[in-house]
């Protein structure tokens, strides 16, 4: 029936159709095997350019960043006087804090490009990004993305009890970059992700504005958007099931830090990509996010009436 409503029609169609489902099955189950071969290559291989931006330090966190965590950290933490730290917009419970220091940024954007101009093997993003790196390749999950994710934690425990914001135990993080003659902008889609969090590292650039739609599973007839500026330095928290997209940059170059954050004890319950019990398949390092649960109990803060 699903492939009726896309135009199949003959049989022929339909035998296209499930081959193509079935060449992009085997490409993602190799995608694991391929990330951990060019990891190895990596880690032997290449020579860092800026060695110290692999491991997370306070210095690279701006002082707001710092001051955030410590109220959020706090015994009389609340969310209302979260939000007095934070931007927000709109009821869609999107929100922008300070994350990085310019320095750290900066330096960071020249580590990448380091990577980028080297003859190392390089997996990309996803399906929608032609440019960018994946960070566990190049070593930097536990160092630096772990303890980040730790650090947001008492942040995204009060903006986002519902969706496992207290308990976010994995993640896919991941660089993008949009210029001239590369990828301009980035489609409607949503995150295969709990929470995440998007931080412009820069350049220089104009226009690329981000926009936001309806939360996935509370479409509406005529979706509601909203343009929210990217600032360098500042990141933006935002349901992963926001549906979002990236508007075309008109100048410069910008470089993104996305981090998927994810919490096996939602997710272990309902996919949140097809919205089902999950099958789970033994992978490498976070894989999705899924975990063999030893109980199906989950922490008596979520709230799973959200995911119905």
């Amino acid at each position: 029936q699903a492939l009726r409503e896309r135009g199949c029609r003959s049989e022929e169609q339909f035998r296209e159709v499930l081959r193509e489902i079935e060449a992009e099955v085997q490409r993602r189950k190799q995608l694991i095997h391929q990330s951990v071969e060019r990891r190895a290559i990596i880690s032997k291989c290449y020579k860092p350019k800026h060695p110290e931006v692999y491991t997370l330090q306070d210095s690279f966190l701006a002082p707001e960043f710092l001051e955030i965590e410590r109220f959020c950290s706090s015994p009389g933490a609340d969310l209302q006087g979260l939000l007095s730290y934070l931007e927000s917009f709109s009821d869609k419970r999107i929100y922008r804090l300070p994350v990085f220091t310019e320095e750290f940024c900066q330096a960071l954007v020249d580590e990448l490009e380091n990577f980028e101009q080297s003859d190392m093997p390089k997996g990309r993003p996803n399906t929608m990004n032609n440019y960018g790196v994946l960070l566990n390749e190049l070593g930097m999950d536990e160092p630096f993305l772990t303890p980040l994710r730790e650090r947001l934690r008492p942040i995204t425990a009060l903006l986002y009890p519902e969706l496992g914001g207290a308990c976010l135990d994995s993640h896919k993080a991941f660089v993008v970059k949009y210029s001239l003659h590369e990828d301009l902008d980035l489609s409607s889609h949503y995150d295969n992700a709990e929470v995440t969090l998007n931080v412009s590292l820069g350049k220089e650039f104009t226009e690329g504005n981000l926009y936001f739609g309806d939360f996935n599973q509370d479409p509406t007839p005529v979706p509601r958007y909203i343009e929210v500026e990217h600032v360098g330095g500042r990141g933006l928290l935002h349901r992963g099931g926001q549906i979002h997209g990236a508007l075309p940059i008109a100048s410069g170059e910008r470089w993104n830090l996305i981090v998927w954050m994810r919490s096996s004890a939602i997710r272990n319950q309902l996919c949140p990509m097809c919205h089902r019990k999950p099958e789970l398949v033994e992978a490498e390092g976070f894989g999705d996010g899924f975990t063999e649960p030893l109980q199906e109990e989950l922490p008596q803060s979520l709230n799973l009436c959200a995911l119905g």
